[in-house]
């Protein structure tokens, strides 16, 4: 039976998030009273995957209102209030489309509300973010249902980094097709890259799937191509955190290399994410920002230091998977292909 997971909430004024830096080894939760809060929980990934953050970023611009966080009660004080927290909320994780769309969002409720006394915006945009929440969880369900008609029963299906409930406000991108091909009856096996420097598949991926009764296989990013050789994988399905307007895609770093793989072995090559991350001011993946992250997530292991003292190291977090390499992209509006054009 598939679990749903309690990845983000809104309960008393507080946004309360599972803690993903501690899975899989403790379940935790942390309470953020502050928009600060909730910033610093995108920045150090306590939150991640583009869809959550952008749900995360919305509640923090409503946590940012509340009465005992908000002195501003002179309207045009407060409205530059919000623009500001969005500002600094934007700077938090710049690669993610998702973030951005959502900030977009909850700046234009303000913008069509801003003729209405403080505290009826208060409560709008306190609304406003958990309606994106919750659409959040209706979307990817929807996009389940589109994407699970590309799995046949019998498939085993490799995904890369975490694109599961984990990464959104619940089901999930990719790995939510996979759990509505299972709810439809059919067997289907995943194997998750273990996605270094992080291992979000290792520690998340395998650790939902697990809970959701799945049958789930760890490897290491560097035998994905082996199996593919070997006919171990018949199917491919990652998530997205920006999509360009033709159809090239960032996602986790390494995202690159298996749709190369996949290529070479004639394995089709899937992206699952909401149509909201498809960045249609962005024309190709090259003006796709690219985060560089800190070199101690490849330098250490926990308190295990694995390179010499003194080395350089690069740490992107993310790739740009070109169009044609993508068999098609799955959304809540149905599945795109060749060739693409989201303008």
């Amino acid at each position: 039976m598939i679990q749903e997971f309690k990845i983000i909430e809104w309960e008393n004024n507080k946004v309360i998030m599972l803690d993903q830096r501690k899975l899989p080894t403790e379940e935790t939760y942390v309470t953020c009273e502050t928009w600060e809060d909730v910033a610093e929980a995108i920045k150090n990934m306590t939150i991640r995957g583009a869809p959550a953050i952008g749900v995360a970023a919305a509640m923090a611009v409503a946590i940012s209102l509340t009465v005992d966080r908000c002195p501003l009660s002179v309207k045009d004080d407060f409205i530059k209030y919000i623009h500001k927290v969005c500002d600094e909320l934007f700077k938090t994780r710049p690669t993610a489309v998702n973030l951005k769309w959502a900030l977009d969002r909850m700046r234009g409720i303000l913008e069509e509300n801003k003729n209405k006394s403080v505290d009826d915006i208060v409560q709008i945009l306190i609304h406003e973010a958990k309606t994106i929440k919750d659409e959040d969880i209706l979307t990817n369900k929807q996009m389940g249902e589109h994407g699970q008609v590309v799995l046949d029963d019998g498939d085993t299906v490799l995904t890369h980094c975490n694109a599961g409930a984990l990464a959104t406000a619940g089901w999930g991108t990719a790995v939510g097709v996979v759990y509505s091909a299972v709810q439809a009856g059919k067997n289907i096996k995943l194997i998750a890259d273990e996605t270094r420097p992080v291992l979000q598949g290792a520690r998340l991926t395998a650790w939902e799937a697990q809970k959701c009764g799945l049958d789930v296989t760890v490897i290491c990013d560097n035998m994905a191509a082996s199996l593919m050789a070997k006919g171990l994988i018949n199917k491919i399905i990652v998530g997205a955190d920006r999509i360009a307007a033709n159809g090239d895609v960032a996602n986790k770093i390494g995202t690159y290399s298996v749709a190369i793989n996949a290529k070479y072995h004639n394995i089709p090559f899937y992206v699952a994410a909401p149509f909201s991350t498809i960045d249609p001011q962005t024309p190709t993946g090259k003006e796709i920002p690219i985060e560089e992250r800190d070199p101690i997530e490849v330098t250490k292991v926990g308190c295990k230091q694995l390179t010499p003292d003194g080395i350089s190291i690069k740490n992107p977090a993310f790739d740009v998977t070109p169009h044609e390499l993508i068999t098609g992209i799955i959304t809540e509006k149905g599945i795109f292909q060749l060739p693409y054009k989201f303008i």
